[in-house]
């Protein structure tokens, strides 16, 4: 099992620092996030400020580029980084892809991000190989490469692409079409073992591949202190009140919340959401632990499900180095 290391919604002009920290650490990888800022921008500045470091996105909202736009920064970060660029791809939900992107929510969530991949990949393989570029599905169409608009052969061309999710529809395409699964924070180990793992498990088979073949990561709510408690608890309670993530409360037969949490977020009254999250449903949602045996609790609670950790707290050079340079010495 790797750590990876969650950077922190900062400015470019920070980047450099925690990149190289963050490699100083002994992190397996560094991931981005599509929250504040773009999540590919800071990427050139960790395949550059980096040596050895993998890193990548964690994620950037698929729903709102082309597939164009994706194949040409990944194939130009793969090549600046000399293969250690993974692209991670969300659909996010339907309110913010319509009303925050201004982009059309498709009719089949899965339909739709299959042809991404796969015109993605279209691309590369043109480029790559020389192959003509021929895609024509139900979303989209890519026909055109010139000479002028071709990016050419790269060292490192098989990018890995991850995907994310928290129902099983995504968990099965990744199954089938990629390299990795980012699991969403918002889960259990229950429902892993009962969803999502089974989920990919399916996709797997239906095209003949095995389990090596897919990378799980997951970042983990964790509380080692009142105050980390208390934030998790509220990022519990925010998630929860999401009607697509309705299916995690379900399985632990706490919709009856769910529906209340979705009620008060639908009002803006986010002070009253925490309060509903029990001690039962924070300790199925979150690690509780102390400092000391974090590593241990992380490898027992995780070691059959997830390949790859990333705490949800990101890593912030000069806050707590020690602790996270033990972290991470224990999972190399």
């Amino acid at each position: 099992m790797k750590l990876d290391a969650a950077l922190p919604p900062v400015a470019l002009k920070d980047v450099p620092a925690i990149a190289k920290a963050a490699q100083e650490m002994s992190f397996a990888a560094l991931w981005t996030q599509e929250t504040q800022h773009d999540p590919f921008l800071p990427c050139t500045l960790i395949a550059e400020h980096s040596a050895t470091m993998h890193f990548g996105t964690a994620i950037a909202v698929s729903f709102a580029r082309s597939p164009a736009n994706l194949a040409y920064t990944a194939w130009d970060l793969a090549a600046q980084s000399g293969g250690r660029f993974i692209l991670g791809l969300g659909t996010q939900v339907k309110a913010h892809i319509e009303r925050r992107f201004g982009m059309a929510w498709p009719e089949s969530v899965t339909g739709k991000l299959r042809e991404q991949i796969q015109v993605i990949r279209a691309f590369w393989d043109c480029w790559q190989n020389g192959t003509k570029l021929n895609f024509r599905g139900e979303y989209y169409k890519a026909t055109l490469m010139s000479p002028f608009f071709n990016a050419g052969a790269i060292e490192h061309p098989n990018i890995p692409i991850y995907i994310a999710g928290v129902n099983a529809g995504l968990a099965k395409l990744a199954g089938e079409l990629c390299e990795g699964f980012h699991a969403h924070p918002f889960n259990s180990p229950r429902y892993m073992n009962e969803v999502i793992l089974p989920a990919i498990e399916e996709g797997l088979q239906k095209e003949g591949r095995k389990r090596k073949d897919i990378t799980v990561s997951m970042t983990p709510f964790v509380a080692t202190s009142p105050e980390e408690e208390g934030f998790a608890r509220m990022q519990i309670a925010f998630y929860a009140s999401t009607p697509s993530y309705k299916s995690v409360m379900d399985l632990h037969g706490w919709g009856e919340t769910a529906e209340k949490l979705s009620g008060f977020a639908a009002k803006g009254e986010w002070a009253e959401m925490p309060m509903l999250i029990t001690d039962e449903m924070l300790n199925e949602f979150c690690l509780m632990t102390t400092q000391e045996n974090l590593a241990n609790d992380l490898k027992k609670r995780y070691e059959s499900i997830a390949d790859r950790l990333t705490l949800y707290t990101p890593f912030v050079p000069g806050e707590k180095d020690d602790w996270w340079r033990e972290l991470a010495k224990t999972f190399e």
